[in-house]
Parts: structure tokens; C-alpha cells; sequence
């Protein structure tokens, strides 16, 4: 039950104390995050660290300057990769059948399986860390600084340091929003109103709603932070450059 109590009061940490993060620590870390569960045992995966300051100024507009990328300790791009087993298939006479949509899953499945076991090691070590989803938004611009091969496609990033200050906890659905017993049942207006009522109610979602001048916490979402333009343009940028990596999508 300890461990359920930990997992309840996890935090994203976005503001970190400026302290370095040894080497060795960070390796070991990242080594123990290897046996997280795998497609076929074949880690379809890498990471990228990036300590040096230039580096991190470099990737920052990629991420829309957000302050966590400068202020981190380290930077992780986490990155599908199909590079390292094809190679290795070549070198053994075996014909790889990997340039396709099921191959492109797998090892988006690994990187995200692997990062957020990182995540979890880092955490229950004293680092925060928070997700950059803004990684598959630019995606051709993180590739180019990282200089990524073909087959090898940057899936989230993570920034992780020391925190500084107590970060908030993110308000969360009920279990009874998430959990279907043995099929799925669907929501009726009744349901929803009733899951999302404590979410909508929150004084920051309610703050939300009145500095962006909507009526609902869902414009918010729909018109404001993700709407359907962005979605619809990041997406071809995306799915384009995933295709120029190799992958038939």
C-alpha cells in the first residue's frame, strides 16, 4: 500500500534547483529502466542525454521555449528506433520486414513503455521530471540536432532535475470514469456530467475558463490549447516525417 500512496501523490515537476545530476546516477537509473517490458525482447528504443547548456539551448524553440528544457539538469529524447535491429539483422543474413505501420507501433510502444519506467526510477530516487509532448510537434527540427538516422524517430521527451519548490498535484477522473467491468459501457450525458463534475469545478479550471473568455472547461481544450487546426497541421508534419524515416504508414 506503500507503493499505491506514492503513485497517488506524484507530482510533475517543472521548476528544478539548478543542481547537476551525476553522470553515473542518471546511467544507472537509465539501466535499470532497460528491463521494462519490450516487444519480442528486441528494445526498440533509444535515448538521447542532453547535459551541455547549448544543446539545451538549441532544442528550447522546438519545445516553444518552454522554461523546463533550460532549467532541467538533463534533457531525454526518447526515440522509436528501428536502426539498431535492422543492422543488426543485416549483419546476419536476415531479411528485416520492418518499414511498416505494425514495426512503427512496436517501437513507439518500447520508447513509451521505457520512458515512463524512467520516470518512475527517477521519482522514487528524488529527481522530478515532467513529459514534453511538444516532441512530436517538431519533430523534423529535434531530429536534425539530435542528428537522428533513418528509422530512428524522437517519440516524447523528458525533463529531469532536482525540484525546486512543492509542485501542485494533477487533478485526476474517478476510478469509475476509467474502469469497464468485462465490456465496455458507454457514457451517457447523466455519467459525464456526473465524472467530470469535480474536474470543472476546481478553482484553477474555472480560472482557465475565464481568462480564455469561454463558457466550458471543454472549449478550453477544444478552441484554446488543442484545437482542431494545430491538431490537423502537427499531424501531416508528423506523419510525414515518420514516413521520410522509413516507416509506411
Amino acid at each position: 500500500m506503500i507503493e499505491a500512496e506514492y503513485f497517488l501523490n506524484r507530482r510533475t515537476v517543472r521548476k528544478y534547483n539548478g543542481d547537476k545530476i551525476d553522470r553515473a546516477f542518471l546511467i544507472k537509473l537509465l539501466e535499470a529502466a532497460t528491463h521494462a517490458p519490450t516487444t519480442g525482447n528486441m528494445q526498440l528504443y533509444s535515448v538521447v542525454i542532453n547535459e551541455e547548456e547549448e544543446m539545451k539551448r538549441r532544442l528550447s524553440p522546438a519545445h516553444f521555449g518552454q522554461p523546463s528544457v533550460l532549467s532541467a539538469g538533463v534533457v531525454l529524447t526518447f526515440c522509436a528506433d528501428f536502426n539498431r535491429f535492422v543492422k543488426w539483422c543485416e549483419a546476419r543474413n536476415a531479411s528485416p520486414g520492418y518499414d511498416n505501420f505494425q514495426a512503427w507501433l512496436w517501437a513507439v510502444e518500447d520508447a513509451m513503455i521505457f520512458a515512463q519506467q524512467f520516470v518512475t526510477l527517477a521519482e522514487m530516487n528524488g529527481l522530478g521530471t515532467c513529459y514534453l509532448g511538444t516532441t512530436t510537434y517538431n519533430a523534423p527540427q529535434i531530429s536534425e540536432i539530435l542528428g537522428l538516422p533513418d528509422r530512428v524517430v524522437p517519440v516524447i521527451t523528458v525533463t529531469v532535475g532536482y525540484p525546486s519548490g512543492e509542485s501542485a498535484r494533477s487533478d485526476r477522473l474517478p476510478i469509475e470514469a476509467i474502469v469497464h467491468n468485462e465490456r465496455y459501457c458507454d457514457y451517457d450525458e447523466t455519467c459525464i456530467n456526473s465524472i467530470y463534475a469535480a474536474k470543472e469545478s476546481l478553482a484553477e479550471n474555472l480560472q482557465f475558463v475565464k481568462e480564455n473568455g469561454k463558457e466550458t472547461l471543454a472549449q478550453v481544450f477544444t478552441d484554446v490549447r488543442y484545437p482542431k487546426s494545430d491538431n490537423e497541421y502537427f499531424s501531416k508534419v508528423y506523419a510525414d516525417f515518420v514516413r521520410s524515416k522509413g516507416f509506411d504508414l
